[in-house]
């Protein structure tokens, strides 16, 4: 640690953790002191996610020592770590969709009045941990399920923050947020390292670690590799403590596409509700167009109407020149079209938690290994270690619960997963999204590999840096259409967030 400083809030010495023949940890250290924000880097799989789990009592660790308030400490239980002062937000929401905003903050410790849940004071805590949070537009009376992703975020950091915490674990806690949104919580964060929290800052973005943290850890592979001050090491530097290896260039060449002939996905006048306006887009085989503007202004949508998820899309859809209706999924995805979507939400809307890895890559590709209504075992088995040899996904075997995957291997699994149904275009929605820097290194390789094959790719991004290094073309989405098209030395972080604010000189 660094010399001078207080003595740290929360030790841990030598613990390890293994689950069958995998060593998740291994006699690993660290530190944290109060009033500070120390980042934990690592890869997807380095062992972050079984430390905290760890910490907050979800599991126990085989050996080793964790003293808080220089106090000897262990938790049989996540209620236990709470009673203790330890919160953690995990990048996977705790919440019940089917209980409203206030139950699920009050969920632990609900007031109690003559021995009943008193409302009207959880109601009223609801509002103030919303406040705290700037998620003052949160009605403490609605249901979890309609919120959107981003603010079912900030509803966990303010269930988290109810508990009134000594030392506070965010893993990934700002993966799903607007920037807006992102803004108000690191000002928070940094109102309670003031106030004296100890804060674990879980996160694949550098740029929240510049700007957040006190102190960084590193974990690779299970084990503890230096602990430094925030600002001694250079990116490049982190990156390579964080995989092992010398960090080459993040984004492979841009293949210089060309765009002749009929394009492989033509949209004209797209609309749905007041969420699309009147878009009109094509991307040729072998581009990858990108979606770019501040999060929440369509491109979501837009990207789940290509695939039939919505009721009432009007305008026009063509692949390869000829017109089609888009009713389902199911269409979607037909031998006909040949569509594929990587969702956001891996956990909820792109893997079945509980199946085998093998069963949730199979899934979409079922018809395509299928003859007269009976799989073809030989041939699913071929496809599959096909699929995984391609993304090198990493695994226990086959035949275990894609919930034991890290990560990165889950997203690999959902991109695998429709590989199988050998696509002609690709959409993809926000696909890196908590991940870590070599798995993303991994996607943004497959994506030139794909488009060099033939595939369409539409990609949309929250992350500036990935949108200007794997996209040919990026277009604008404000208020619900394109608003620009950015290509060739326009795309520059600078005009993406000037085109994103809709200033008409953001391009020239």
């Amino acid at each position: 640690m660094i010399d001078g400083t207080p003595g740290p809030l929360l030790r841990v010495e030598g613990v390890s953790k293994q689950y069958g023949g995998v060593r998740a940890l291994q006699d690993v250290q660290f530190a944290c002191r109060a009033g500070s924000i120390h980042a934990l880097l690592g890869e997807n799989g380095a062992g972050k996610s079984t430390f905290i789990k760890i910490l907050s009592g979800v599991v126990q660790p085989d050996r080793g020592r964790i003293f808080l308030g220089g106090a000897p400490a262990s938790f049989a239980t996540p209620g236990a770590a709470a009673d203790a002062g330890i919160s953690c937000i995990f990048q996977e929401l705790s919440l019940l969709p089917d209980l409203t905003v206030a139950d699920n903050i009050g969920i632990t410790h609900p007031p109690r009045r003559f021995g009943l849940i008193d409302k009207a004071a959880q109601r009223r805590r609801a509002e103030q941990m919303l406040a705290r949070v700037g998620g003052e537009d949160i009605h403490p009376a609605a249901p979890v399920a309609s919120l959107p992703l981003s603010r079912q975020q900030l509803v966990e950091i303010a269930k988290a923050l109810a508990r009134q915490p000594k030392v506070l674990i965010l893993d990934e806690a700002t993966s799903a947020l607007t920037a807006a949104d992102v803004s108000k919580v690191f000002t928070l964060l940094k109102r309670l390292r003031a106030e004296g929290m100890a804060i674990i800052y879980i996160s694949h973005r550098m740029h929240e670690i510049a700007e957040l943290a006190d102190e960084c850890t590193v974990f690779r592979n299970g084990r503890y590799i230096e602990t430094f001050a925030a600002g001694t090491r250079s990116d490049d530097a982190i990156v390579e403590m964080m995989i092992g290896r010398e960090y080459a260039s993040a984004f492979p060449p841009l293949g210089g596409t060309t765009r002749d002939g009929k394009p492989a996905l033509a949209v004209r006048h797209l609309s749905w509700a007041a969420e699309l306006k009147d878009i009109s887009l094509d991307v040729h085989r072998g581009e990858v167009v990108g979606l770019g503007g501040l999060d929440g202004q369509g491109q979501r949508q837009f990207l789940l109407a290509l695939f039939g998820v919505l009721l009432g899309v009007e305008g026009e859809i063509e692949v390869a020149g000829k017109p089609v209706k888009i009713s389902s999924p199911r269409d979607a995805k037909s031998r006909a079209l040949g569509l594929a979507l990587i969702p956001e939400d891996r956990k909820n809307e792109g893997l079945m938690l509980p199946m085998t890895v093998r069963e949730n890559l199979s899934f979409a590709a079922l018809d395509a290994v299928s003859r007269f209504g009976r799989i073809d075992r030989k041939a699913e088995v071929e496809m599959i270690d096909a699929v995984v040899r391609q993304l090198a996904i990493k695994s226990d075997g086959l035949d275990g619960p894609v919930a034991a995957l890290s990560g990165g291997n889950q997203q690999k699994v959902v991109i695998g997963k429709w590989l199988m149904t050998r696509p002609r275009i690709v959409l993809l929605n926000d696909p890196t999204r908590g991940i870590d820097v070599g798995t993303k290194q991994e996607i943004y390789q497959l994506l030139r590999r794909l488009a060099e094959q033939g595939t369409a790719v539409l990609f949309y991004s929250t992350d500036y840096d990935e949108l200007i290094g794997c996209c040919d073309r990026v277009a604008i989405f404000y208020d619900g259409t394109i608003s620009q098209m950015l290509q060739g030395a326009e795309l520059t972080e600078r005009n993406l967030v000037g085109a994103a604010l809709n200033l008409t000189s953001a391009a020239q």
